[in-house]
């Protein structure tokens, strides 16, 4: 086999326009434009809205090359395009190859009788998907997300990227993966399918390879592996006889791979080799982890279970969603762009005990590089299929057999991952179906004569009776939804376990697994919970839902300052200023935050006060929630908040945003996260202390607690030795302070509880009798030192008074602290240590070391 790739320096321009102009493949037309200073960055103030004109027009790209004499020697010569995004036609030296309309699939054509020596001519043009998807929306509406443009369903393309409560109208276009030419003669691996069997010390590992021959020569296929460490190496030869062949090996004394927090992730090197006439011909490798996985789902007292289970061990699911973590994703494939790397986000989260992930539906199926850093970091990978909140032409026989080809080409791609724990059909539709109305139109034919005789005399009512005549008979939706329950209940599924028939498939996110019953049910399946969000519901209404899996719930900030610096004015630093609500893309979302951060803070004194009060609000609500559920871990099996990152810089849900800057969330995380987790359930005077453990042996300690003042003067105070029983919640000690706290002084007093192992405390909860706005806080007086201490530094704190959500911060760069946004009660001292800036001395540290507490933000 011979390769050529033909990514690199290209040529694009608008479609008719004359002037070509340089761009980079992969790449895209905005990306492009934005190298040549062509347009302005879409993420600033709202140039978004500027460049929506790039989308709406046709573009061409155009490549010279010179085929290789090695590749004009082979047998066989395909133009192999791994990622067209997404209406294009290509055409070789003014001949039509083939077209293209799924930014999910591979296209691969048989371009041998169309290269010639000397220069070859490849052009590509690109159909605006926004003037598409506006057509087909036309002639049938479908519904789809209220923040994007209409029509998205209508195309296989991301659909975040026409829009989301949280993302940009921006939808690339352009040759968004890698693209070359593959020479071949004789033989090819046409498909491999690794699988793994376990027994008590060993794995079998069996390779099934499907071959294309253009001739008859014996073919040899050669299965090679290669343990982690590089020490030994084992190495199967069969022939392969037809079409198929299966080669199968085993390894004794296996290293196992285990979810992040739950044991290492030893990764095995796997070749399997295809020879003809003593020749290499062929070969894929493959980055593989030795473990089971299931989905167990058994009944109990409260319904049925819903718990992954890795090498026989059950796992309480920590995590979060996972979004496409740029609008324009090439600027990720080479760690390259502005925005975060796929390597700090997935190593961030593991950072903070992480063990999963959910891809979600409204992205893409993402790159190889990001499964390669799940496999490497023990994230467990909840897999979309790629469909969100929408309804899709499911009734259609041409789209769903593309669809067919997508799937089978992801399936294929991505089984053999250890990383991969499950396949779900599709995000929120489900619930849709059920509860969002879309099982009926909005008005019926009756209403609509009636509102025509009205709107004649009533403009206002002409334009409702226009919106209404979008929408199709009574009949159409039937069809539609009959069509959801074969596809994703029998279709999909069937798919599915024909191509991966060792992972576990659900229908829907959330679903009961019946369908349209009772889709964010409490006994079975999976939830998601929006009432504290949208429902505007306080954050302890957490503590009333006992899911058997939350899979999602959220709470917004705003991201850090330094990155509202980029993309705002200081004269629009105001949480209703024109730019700021455009870069917040929820309906209310400010006003959601701002409500309940009146519920739970005093209003802060500036917006720079605001920024850091919203991140503390957001972390507090997570918190509540993921602390409730790793309680109830006998019952509630995961808790995945929703979401890691960003594509933009933008308010959001997100616990790190578009830069990579955590937010007060994410530094919550490590601690809600922790193996080992300290919690208060507290109720009026009554406060009860929980250890939760993750490990898969007891753990021993005490927990010490104390009644004080908000000055540190204790009223009352105990120790409690705590044996926490594996993978289980222990209660500590439930204490009863009726008798002492009371109308007078409940504003001056906290409830501290610390976890301690030996000599070392290993975490500190606070909790109050009021809401913290009523608590009367005064200004802490701080101690503060720093200390370099090799390629760390160490900052010390010991205040006089209780200082909550500790914020440390360096001037003019961005560092990961060991802890933040952490409660300081009085007169005990926190170390608190960070990576040494590259350059920087103790001196540096000291004068750009910024520190602030709850009080400072609003006195």
């Amino acid at each position: 086999m011979k390769i050529q790739s033909l990514a690199g320096a290209w040529q694009f321009r608008q479609a008719g326009d004359g002037e070509w102009l340089p761009a980079t493949v992969p790449g895209g037309v905005h990306t492009d434009l934005l190298a040549l200073d062509k347009i302005p960055d879409p993420f600033v103030a709202d140039n978004e809205k500027k460049v929506a004109w790039v989308a709406e027009q046709d573009w061409e790209y155009h490549h010279q090359f010179t085929a290789s004499a090695e590749v004009l020697a082979e047998e066989k010569v395909f133009l192999v395009c791994d990622g067209l995004d997404t209406l294009a036609e290509v055409m070789l030296n003014g001949q039509l190859v083939g077209s293209a309309n799924n930014m999910y699939r591979r296209y691969t054509w048989d371009v041998r009788h169309l290269l010639r020596e000397g220069d070859n001519e490849l052009a590509i043009t690109f159909r605006s998907p926004v003037r598409f998807i506006t057509a087909e929306n036309a002639k049938r509406p479908l519904r789809g997300v209220t923040q994007a443009l209409d029509g998205g369903p209508h195309l296989r393309k991301a659909p975040c990227q026409f829009g989301w409560d949280w993302g940009p109208q921006l939808p690339p276009i352009g040759i968004w993966k890698d693209i070359r030419l593959e020479g071949r003669s004789g033989v090819r691996l046409e498909d491999v399918h690794l699988r793994q069997k376990h027994s008590e010390r060993s794995v079998a590992i069996s390779a099934t390879v499907a071959v294309e021959r253009w001739n008859e020569a014996p073919v040899t296929a050669i299965l090679r592996l290669t343990a982690p460490d590089r020490s030994r190496v084992q190495e199967v030869v069969e022939p392969v006889h037809g079409k198929y062949a299966t080669l199968v090996m085993a390894i004794d004394n296996p290293q196992l791979w285990w979810p992040n927090g739950y044991g290492s992730q030893p990764l095995y090197d796997v070749e399997v080799l295809l020879e003809q006439n003593g020749v290499r011909v062929d070969a894929q490798r493959f980055q593989l982890g030795l473990r089971t996985v299931e989905l167990r789902q058994e009944p109990d007292q409260w319904g049925k279970s819903f718990t992954f289970v890795v090498n026989g061990v059950p796992i309480f699911a920590k995590g979060s969603n996972w979004i496409p973590a740029d609008s324009f994703p090439t600027r990720l494939a080479d760690d390259g762009g502005p925005g975060a790397s796929l390597e700090q986000l997935i190593r961030d989260a593991a950072a903070v005990h992480q063990n999963m992930l959910r891809v979600w539906g409204g992205g893409f199926y993402e790159e190889e590089h990001f499964y390669d850093l799940c496999d490497r970091y023990g994230i467990l990978v909840w897999q979309d299929c790629i469909f969100s909140c929408s309804i899709y032409p499911l009734d259609r026989a041409d789209f769903v057999d593309d669809v067919r080809q997508e799937i089978a080409e992801n399936v294929r791609r991505l089984r053999h991952r250890a990383s991969l724990a499950l396949w779900c059909g599709n995000n929120e539709m489900e619930w849709g179906w059920e509860s969002w109305g879309w099982a009926e139109p909005d008005l019926t034919p009756e209403q609509l004569a009636l509102l025509q005789e009205m709107a004649e005399r009533d403009p206002r009512i002409r334009m409702l009776v226009e919106m209404a005549s979008k929408l199709r008979p009574l009949a159409d939706w039937r069809v539609l939804r009959d069509a959801y329950l074969q596809f994703f209940h029998t279709t999909l599924p069937g798919w599915i376990a024909a191509l991966d028939p060792d992972r576990a498939y659900w229908p829907s996110s959330p679903s009961s697994n019946t369908p349209f019953h009772d889709v964010n049910g409490q006994t079975q399946g999976d939830a998601h919970y929006w009432d504290v969000w949208h429902g505007r519901k306080p954050f302890t209404a957490y503590r009333e839902q006992y899911p058997r899996f939350m899979s999602e719930f959220g709470f917004q900030a705003l991201p850090p300052l330094d990155t509202i610096r980029t993309y705002a004015d200081e004269a629009d630093w105001n949480m209703t200023s024109y730019i700021m609500e455009h870069h917040q893309k929820n309906a209310a979302g400010n006003g959601l935050m701002l409500a309940q951060m009146t519920e739970n803070y005093r209003m802060p004194k500036d917006f720079p006060s605001m920024v850091y009060m919203s991140l503390v609000l957001q972390a507090e609500g997570i918190r509540f929630g993921v602390e409730h559920w790793r309680r109830c871990m006998d019952r509630v099996s995961g808790a995945l908040y929703w979401q890691l990152n960003d594509c933009w810089p933008v308010a959001s849900w997100s616990s790190i945003d578009y830069f990579g800057r955590w937010k007060a969330l994410h530094y919550a995380a490590r601690r809600f996260f922790a193996p080992v987790m300290l919690s208060i359930a507290e109720e009026g005077a009554q406060m009860a202390v929980h250890v939760t453990s993750d490990l898969r042996q007891p753990w021993s300690g005490e927990v010490h607690w104390t009644l004080e003042t908000l000055d540190g003067a204790v009223v009352k105070q105990g120790k409690q030795a705590v044996t926490a029983a594996p993978q289980s919640n222990t209660p500590v000690v439930a204490l009863d302070f009726g008798d002492v706290v009371n109308d007078g002084n409940q504003r001056s007093l906290i409830f501290v509880a610390e976890l301690w192992q030996g000599e070392q405390m290993t975490a500190v909860n606070v909790a109050a009798f009021v809401p913290t706005k009523h608590l009367a806080l005064r200004a802490p007086t701080l101690d503060v030192t720093v200390a370099v201490q090799g390629d760390q530094f160490a900052v010390e704190l010991i205040s006089d008074t209780l200082a909550r959500f500790v914020e440390l911060s360096l001037a003019g760069v961005d560092v990961v602290f060991s802890d933040n946004y952490f409660d300081l009660p009085a007169r005990r001292r926190r170390t608190i240590t960070a990576p040494l800036p590259a350059g920087w001395s103790e001196e540096a540290v000291q004068g750009a070391l910024c520190v602030r507490s709850l009080y400072d933000a609003f006195a």
